[in-house]
């Protein structure tokens, strides 16, 4: 059972920045493929980036240029640095870790932009 925490959301204002951490705990972390995910009351959860366990990294289009997501196997952390913020990320962030073919999500952490 892997179990997932995420942390640094908060309100920020628009142009902002935020650095969101999702730490892990109960696999073996180097080969785990992390991602995060966001959700807006009566949409669909919406992929945002992956951090694979042999290092590429993939973003939507919506956030590239503005996000970067990085993994510390060392403390079995992935992070996504938010910058360039628009009320338009306004979300629920979810982490999401696939390790052995199971997937597993965090409780998710709010990030509120305003204009």
């Amino acid at each position: 059972q892997v179990q997932l925490v995420e942390s640094g959301g908060g309100s920020v204002q628009a142009g902002g920045s935020l650095r969101l951490s999702c730490a892990a705990s109960g696999s073996t972390f180097s080969r785990t493929d992390m991602a995060w995910y966001r959700q807006v009351p009566g949409k669909q959860r919406e992929w945002v980036a992956s951090a694979g366990r042999f290092g590429t990294t993939n973003y939507a289009d919506s956030v590239k240029g503005r996000f970067t997501i990085s993994r510390d196997n060392a403390k079995n952390i992935v992070y996504l640095q938010m910058n360039s913020l628009k009320p338009d990320d306004t979300a629920v962030y979810f982490c999401k870790a696939v390790y052995s073919n199971s997937n597993y999500w965090g409780q998710g952490t709010q990030v509120t932009v305003s204009s």
